[in-house]
């Protein structure tokens, strides 16, 4: 497991389009599909990752809290299924099921949505404003695997909150999340 953080892809990059389908239901979903009237959050996440299984929780409470309040939730999976079968679509479903994710799991086979987003670890966080222009990227919050910080969602919920009350998110309050790096097809 190699340690990656986030690229950070600049403040105001507008969100790229996509279709890709939903492990759960099989419908193909698009930026519109998922958007929220206020804005919209990415998530590029996979079932294998510690650090995405530490922070799943907190995932799903994040998007339970926002979701009624004009934000979109979306998660991607563009790990290589060939080398991580239990990143592949199947398995993603099933996660997705028993975990009760309130929100669609995309799988980005050709991996060209995390290239796109310039996504480089999992979990990978993008906040979109309602003109799908990049608000926020980064962290969930400073909980990782191994330490004693507990799973709030702190810096994304502030990210979001900033969103809601028409304030920009400092480009220096923004920490790039940590994680296991996205598995590329060879």
């Amino acid at each position: 497991m190699a340690l990656t953080p986030s690229t950070m892809l600049p403040i105001g990059t507008v969100a790229s389009d996509f279709l890709l389908p939903d492990t759960v239901s099989g419908d193909n979903l698009s930026y519109e599909r998922v958007a929220g009237e206020q804005g919209t959050v990415i998530m590029f996440i996979c079932n294998h990752c510690p650090y995405v299984k530490h922070v799943r929780s907190g995932l799903v409470d994040v998007a339970k809290d926002y979701r009624d309040r004009g934000i979109g939730f979306v998660a991607v999976s563009s790990n290589d299924a060939q080398t991580h079968p239990e990143d592949g679509p199947e398995a993603m479903a099933d996660m997705a099921q028993s975990a009760k994710l309130p929100f669609p799991y995309l799988y980005d086979a050709t991996q060209d949505m995390a290239r796109a987003y310039r996504a480089a670890c999992t979990p990978d966080f993008f906040v979109f404003d309602a003109q799908r222009r990049l608000v926020y990227r980064g962290r969930l919050d400073g909980a990782t695997p191994g330490n004693a910080v507990p799973v709030t969602g702190a810096d994304l919920r502030a990210a979001i909150d900033a969103l809601l009350l028409g304030k920009a998110i400092p480009d220096h309050e923004q920490q790039p999340s940590i994680g296991c790096n996205i598995k590329w097809a060879a």
